[in-house]
């Protein structure tokens, strides 16, 4: 193992930036307090964050039928396995799965509650495992998905995002639940996120420019107030003590322990909501490869480069053990998007805001895993977890939607785009994929892989060319690299 050399105290930039890390084949191992300092602005967010992660245990309840202490040991060892991410060298935020959570509901849902359903999820979720790990082995990683068809890929990405809304809002949904506390608390939410109006707030005060970097913070505390104030919960009753995650019961009923393997059948079955999920995977990884890369315009003191196949391996793993210790219908993703750019955008103001992005990222993360353990903390914003799923699943329609158009290229792919997604969203993953393969193949013939490009949709326009457009220019070209996880930090322009 090798150890490289920290950059000095004073903020100035090293010969070659790296950061400090321990070389272990594919991965750089960093510790906290050993390579990075804790962040204690970004611990602090979350300790409260953790609702998002909480709302993860009414999704298993409603599929599963899952007790909440049951639930919450699922979250809980999510939670831990987020921080292998920035401790073997990814400098992001993970997350969910968020986009496919709803085509993986539908699918499960197919089968009767019980053993049978609980067998498709594990055989999901450990397929997934296989597919992500192999992709990260091969180093095929960075060029698998260019083989899909770009009205295809943009017709699951969008389908995942009309999903994801009418989750929220089909008959018996959670809007029928909350629906004056997801209106408001919703709309502040993308206020906050996507208001030009607000964006200009935050060049000129620093206390907008506070609210701005808490993500969907302001949104959840706010839940926790307006729920009770319309009817729609009660006040959180503070409980004091520690948490009591049931492992027991997860692993003697949920887990192969209990139930045993799925049948070999079922694994086959699960193949169409695999590779929907990742081509939703794949859209992150994108996502936060290009977020790292307009951060370096502005850190050249940190050379640090988001590498594809490493991410796979890790959130491969991921899935791989919780499909067999505590299968997890929010999966284990590679980006927590909302939270990365939060804490990008922190890191973006110097080494005095933020040392390290690994710092930043570690620190958050430890942060919830540290809240998942205190009753205060849990009991606060227990009666509003349907609330914070709802934010996070409209937030993220929002995000597929727009990132699925941009995906098409021309009239002709936003419309099988159109129809692919609405039967994914309406019919599941199977026959979305079917619908979508039938359309490309119908429509462009010979040209099923290439499609064609009418210039409606300007994805080179030098008008547009910002840092951010660069920087993923720049990761672009970065995928067909050695695999040598520091590079020249990149100079602004």
């Amino acid at each position: 193992m090798d150890t490289s050399t920290p950059a000095p105290s004073d903020g100035a930039p090293t010969g070659d930036a790296r950061s400090p890390h321990w070389k272990l084949g594919p991965f750089d191992v960093r510790l906290p307090f050993v390579h990075y300092r804790i962040e204690w602005p970004d611990y602090t967010q979350g300790l409260v964050m953790c609702a998002v992660d909480l709302s993860a245990i009414p999704l298993l309840m409603e599929l599963l039928g899952m007790p909440f202490e049951v639930g919450l040991a699922v979250v809980v060892l999510n939670g831990l396995l987020y921080l292998l991410h920035h401790l073997l060298g990814d400098p992001v935020v993970p997350g969910w799965i968020t986009p496919a959570i709803p085509l993986v509901m539908v699918y499960c849902q197919q089968f009767p509650e019980g053993p049978e359903r609980v067998h498709a999820l594990i055989a999901f979720q450990l397929m997934l495992a296989a597919l992500s790990i192999f992709l990260g082995v091969s180093g095929l990683a960075a060029k698998v998905v260019r083989f899909v068809p770009n009205a295809l890929r943009a017709g699951v990405i969008v389908g995942a995002g009309f999903a994801a809304v009418q989750g929220v809002f089909a008959a018996g949904g959670r809007f029928e639940a909350f629906p004056w506390t997801i209106a408001i608390t919703v709309g502040l939410a993308f206020y906050l996120l996507y208001s030009k109006h607000f964006a200009r707030l935050q060049t000129r005060g620093r206390l907008w420019r506070v609210v701005g970097g808490l993500g969907i913070l302001p949104s959840i505390l706010l839940a926790v107030v307006l729920a009770p104030v319309f009817g729609e919960a009660p006040w959180p009753t503070i409980e004091w003590g520690f948490s009591t995650p049931d492992f027991a019961t997860l692993w003697s009923e949920y887990t192969v322990f209990g139930v045993g393997l799925p049948p070999a059948m079922m694994f086959l079955t699960a193949v169409p909501t695999v590779l929907a999920a990742y081509i939703v995977v794949f859209g992150d990884v994108l996502q936060a490869r290009a977020v790292l890369g307009e951060a370096s315009v502005e850190r050249p003191d940190e050379a640090v480069r988001y590498n594809p196949n490493r991410a796979h391996l890790i959130f491969g793993g991921r899935n791989a053990i919780m499909g067999i210790i505590g299968p997890d219908v929010t999966m284990c993703g590679p980006l927590w998007a909302a939270m990365h750019v939060a804490i990008s955008e922190r890191y973006k103001k110097g080494r005095d805001a933020m040392r390290s992005i690994f710092g930043g990222a570690g620190s958050f993360r430890w942060g919830t895993n540290t809240a998942l353990w205190l009753m205060p903390i849990v009991s606060l914003v227990e009666p509003i977890l349907g609330v914070a799923l709802a934010l996070t699943l409209l937030i993220q329609g929002f995000v597929s939607v727009k990132v699925g158009i941009l995906e098409a290229r021309s009239k002709t792919d936003l419309g099988i785009a159109g129809v692919t997604g609405a039967v994914l969203a309406v019919q599941g993953a199977a026959w979305g994929f079917a619908v979508g393969i039938v359309l490309c193949l119908f429509v462009y013939g010979r040209r099923f892989f290439s499609g064609e490009d009418d210039g409606v949709i300007n994805h080179d326009a030098p008008s547009e060319v910002t840092p951010r457009a660069r920087a993923e220019s720049r990761s672009e070209a970065d995928s067909d690299a050695p695999d040598d996880d520091v590079r020249e930090p990149a100079t602004s322009s």
